[in-house]
């Protein structure tokens, strides 16, 4: 793999949370191109718990704020689609994992940007698939691998 993929990356992002400490556009920017295997066009939001958990409960039929919802418009090259993180959820498990607020953000970057390419963790061969590729590239950006709780 290169430095960063030199795939055409337009991205969007909406800041529509109260969070004190928030990622740069241009973070977000270098996390999802890193995972980039085609030309995309991401609009990214970053949300307080109420908006997460009504996109959660209606799009996903669960009642409760999730770390990061991936919507995918079009599953051919462009990909397109939105992105939501739900900034407080973040904090939290960052927090309670004992992980970098960064490099936890960067993950689920990384994640989203995989599901919006067409990966899946429904089985245990795909999860352990994304798994895996998602550590290769966070060890690319200099941080640590996400699985390892050490």
């Amino acid at each position: 793999m290169g430095k960063l993929s030199s795939h055409k990356l337009s991205l969007a992002v909406q800041y529509a949370s109260g969070a004190q400490s928030l990622p740069t556009r241009a973070q977000f920017r270098r996390w999802i191109k890193v995972a980039l295997q085609h030309e995309a066009s991401i609009t990214m939001r970053i949300v307080d718990e109420p908006e997460g958990r009504d996109l959660n409960k209606n799009f996903r039929g669960k009642d409760y704020a999730t770390n990061v919802l991936t919507f995918v418009y079009d599953d051919t090259e462009p990909f397109s689609g939105d992105v939501v993180i739900c900034a407080p959820v973040v904090e939290r498990e960052a927090a309670a994992q004992h992980k970098d607020l960064l490099a936890h953000y960067a993950h689920l970057a990384i994640h989203a940007a995989l599901h919006l390419q067409g990966y899946e963790h429904d089985s245990d061969a795909d999860a352990a698939g994304m798994e895996t590729l998602e550590t290769e590239l966070m060890l690319k950006l200099h941080y640590p691998d996400p699985y390892n709780a050490s």
